[in-house]
């Protein structure tokens, strides 16, 4: 029987992390991490090497805020004050209440929260954004009697489209005219919201608003990341931080439907890192509520680990278990795969390939990257090996691609992958792929050539490097045409060099591009763990033909997310002789499947 007298008493969002981290509320592993590292640093608070502490009166600023001066705006409570969940006690409670125990500054920076649809998100938000532009105080340490505030404070709902961004923001705007305290300071009118005599501006931000370069925001909240196909309104907003005492980014979102290649997937990946200690970050706050492998979806009981609001007992939480259960049936009940991606990303909080077109699957992509070996173990497995070299030269500004394949003695496939960009072009691509080339560049995944364009001599040379380590110059050297005619007249000029063209069509590429899928599924496959071949496998898609043939293809011509590395080692597999998987001295030759 469970000892509740051990919690009397506890500050409410300790008391939470005390109840998961005890067991007697549901979790998953992450929420239980991400209590656990909250009691672990009440012990060690104040301290040389953790200089931040957890001030119980900060916290109940932000909780007086909401349950004093924030109604509901839509829904069964519509116009009640909001009675915050104990989840929000732990979630709100630590961003705001840890802090730097000499200056006062909060400890976070950085805020990425995880859970389901229907579990008050967007009201949250709404009620942060309120509480930035009239109470976010600058404590000096322990002296909240001198408060100051922001002047010209600056806070900023951040969303894919302007309707998702306007959602926050017309909540924050509903919100504030249903108080007549908010309303005493904020001037709200239909188009903007300004502090009636501190100023600045409480307005919604998408990728196509015109100016998104704030200067000094107070608060940014990013509203539903995983609909974002690049960091570009992060990295924008970001850039203003440091021009105030405690700027605060706030991400909140469910999971996604592109998990190869998603800047929210990238952040939720980091974020569990912070989690299970495997990298540190003292300054970002994380939690993620999720379903788990090994959890049965059509389970209620399990639905409560990504919907923290079905703890309740009341008319909403009843509410929300019926859609729930009711989007279950019709997913699962017509096996309508739309439909299931669907439940899962949005009720279960996981993450799923967008898309069926895409060529490889999540998984698909998790085996590839279980399958890399470190760079030198690599170069000692491909030494002495008869090898072919691929080619996808694209444009001469854009990144070139270069891919090599081999057979293995032990019946493996060895591949690898190399780019090659221009001086010029680097630091627009790094900004337009959201990709980290210089970084690549620095751990010698590319190469930057000098000048505006890609200069060919440097890919000769590289070549020549690349068979020189392996000991025999490639067998073949297998190009697209297109764009390539020059190098290739200039490499056969080169006796030992034989230039193979490879027709772009499904009926050519369709093999290799099978073939290689099935290598990783198998895995009869080895790399070097090269991230920018695994950035371009993860953008590929799989164009399908009226035959059932197929090959790479990115999801529109104008997307930035490249695939010339992965173009190029289908080149150089399409040429490569199919080896047989070393069979084990156990197999009976004469042995027959039934």
């Amino acid at each position: 029987m469970t000892d509740y007298s051990k919690y009397e008493g506890m500050y409410v969002t300790n008391r939470y992390a005390a109840e998961i981290v005890d067991g007697l509320r549901p979790c998953c592993r992450a929420e239980y991490l991400a209590c656990q590292r909250h009691l672990r640093d009440l012990e060690r608070q104040g301290t040389e090497d953790f200089p931040y502490v957890f001030d119980t009166t900060r916290a109940d600023r932000i909780f007086d805020w909401f349950e004093h001066y924030c109604c509901h705006v839509r829904g069964v409570f519509s116009g009640q004050l909001i009675q915050l969940q104990p989840f929000q006690y732990f979630d709100l409670g630590c961003v705001f209440g840890w802090v730097h125990k000499d200056t006062g500054k909060r400890r976070f920076t950085t805020s990425f929260n995880m859970r389901a649809r229907g579990n008050v998100k967007s009201t949250e938000m709404s009620g942060v954004a309120l509480y930035g532009m009239c109470a976010d105080a600058i404590y000096p340490p322990y002296e909240p009697e001198n408060r100051q505030f922001e002047n010209m404070p600056e806070v900023e709902c951040a969303a894919v489209d302007r309707l998702q961004a306007k959602r926050v923001w017309g909540d924050a705007k509903a919100m504030g005219e249903k108080s007549t305290e908010i309303s005493k300071y904020l001037l709200i009118k239909a188009t903007y919201i300004t502090h009636k005599t501190r100023g600045g501006w409480l307005r919604a931000l998408s990728k196509d608003t015109k100016n998104k370069d704030s200067g000094a925001p107070c608060i940014v909240i990013i509203d539903e990341y995983h609909a974002h196909p690049t960091s570009e309104i992060v990295d924008v907003l970001k850039s203003g931080f440091g021009k105030r005492f405690q700027s605060l980014l706030m991400i909140i979102s469910t999971a996604g439907k592109d998990a190869s290649n998603n800047p929210c997937k990238r952040e939720y990946d980091d974020a569990k890192k912070y989690l299970t200690g495997e990298a540190v970050n003292e300054n970002y706050f994380v939690m993620i509520r999720e379903l788990e492998e090994g959890d049965d979806v059509g389970d209620p009981a399990c639905w409560v680990k990504a919907n923290p609001i079905l703890q309740n007992d009341d008319e909403y939480s009843r509410g929300l278990l019926a859609e729930i259960q009711t989007e279950y049936n019709a997913a699962f009940g017509t096996g309508n795969p739309d439909k299931v991606r669907e439940f899962l990303t949005k009720r279960c909080n996981l993450w799923q390939q967008d898309s069926e077109e895409k060529y490889l699957t999540s998984d698909q992509l998790k085996t590839w990257e279980e399958l890399a070996v470190d760079p030198g173990s690599f170069h000692q497995l491909i030494h002495g090996c008869e090898h072919l070299a691929g080619y996808d030269l694209s444009k001469k500004i854009d990144l070139t691609g270069y891919a090599g394949c081999c057979n293995l003695p032990d019946g493996r496939i060895a591949v690898w992958a190399h780019g090659f960009i221009p001086a010029e072009a680097v630091d627009v691509h790094a900004k337009s792929d959201r990709v980290p080339y210089y970084e690549w560049i620095r751990d010698g995944w590319v190469t930057k050539t000098s000048g505006a364009v890609v200069d060919y001599a440097y890919i000769t040379e590289y070549v020549n490097h690349e068979a020189a380590m392996i000991g025999k110059k490639p067998k073949e050297d297998c190009f697209d045409p297109y764009n390539a005619t020059y190098y290739m007249t200039e490499l056969a000029k080169d006796t030992e060099r034989t230039p193979v063209e490879v027709r772009q069509n499904t009926f050519t590429l369709s093999e290799p591009t099978n073939w290689l899928r099935e290598l990783i599924v198998s895995r009869r496959v080895v790399h070097d763990g090269s991230p920018l071949l695994t950035w371009a496998l993860g953008n590929a898609y799989a164009y399908t033909d009226g035959n059932g043939n197929i090959k790479l293809s990115k999801k529109n011509k104008d997307d930035t997310q490249r695939i010339d590395p992965a173009a190029a080692l289908i080149n150089a597999l399409s040429r490569l002789p199919k080896s047989k998987p070393k069979r084990s001295k156990y197999e009976d030759d004469d042995f027959t499947e039934m």
